[in-house]
């Protein structure tokens, strides 16, 4: 049976989840392990930005590639997440955490839901803000995973630093449940022309 051949954008897209077990290899290790998971995290998210413009901007957008783009995002954002969450062992955490790979499995859910009716939930502009700050408070949270790099940071500069992770992961989990409401109240609409 001869391999499809595959659009640059959709390649990009499983370079995102083949990044995944990268950043549980790279945090798995005992020292030097925040900037390696940093990087790989880093460039999955450039993937995210990059397929997207290049599907756009070639005309390559496939249905395949549409499917499997929130799915590359879910996959290496609830990777992080989970293990940040068993470095971290903090619920100030955990429970962020918790909500944004909570809120991400009930949108899958309504979108397969909604999969066979004409009206399929859209995109909405605060998720993209709610992206972009998951980013900078995962990316953060990465640095600052490795205790031996932070031990040589001045305490003060440790300490703001944790703070804007924090800032950034709340707003991300703010964010996350205005967006889940939009999407629930779009499902409920649904429900009730059926």
């Amino acid at each position: 049976m001869p391999i499809p051949h595959l659009p640059l954008p959709t390649l990009l897209t499983l370079l995102r989840i083949a990044l995944a077990p990268c950043l549980i290899v790279a945090l798995c290790l005992q020292s030097g392990r925040g900037w390696p998971a940093a990087t790989i995290f880093m460039l999955a998210m450039a993937t995210d930005w990059l397929d997207g413009y290049l599907a756009r901007r070639l005309h390559l957008e496939t249905a395949f590639g549409a499917f499997l783009d929130p799915v590359a995002d879910k996959i290496i954002v609830a990777t992080a997440l989970v293990l940040l969450s068993c470095i971290m062992q903090s619920l100030w955490f955990a429970v962020p955490a918790a909500i944004i790979i909570g809120r991400e499995i009930m949108v899958s859910a309504l979108r397969e839901w909604m999969a066979g009716s004409r009206q399929r939930p859209a995109v909405l502009r605060i998720a993209k803000y709610k992206t972009a700050f998951q980013f900078i408070a995962i990316t953060l949270f990465l640095l600052l995973s490795d205790h031996e790099a932070m031990g040589t940071m001045d305490a003060m500069a440790h300490l703001e630093l944790q703070m804007i992770a924090y800032t950034m992961l709340y707003t991300a989990a703010g964010l996350t449940l205005y967006s889940m409401s939009q999407y629930l109240m779009e499902g409920w609409q649904q429900y009730r022309k059926r």
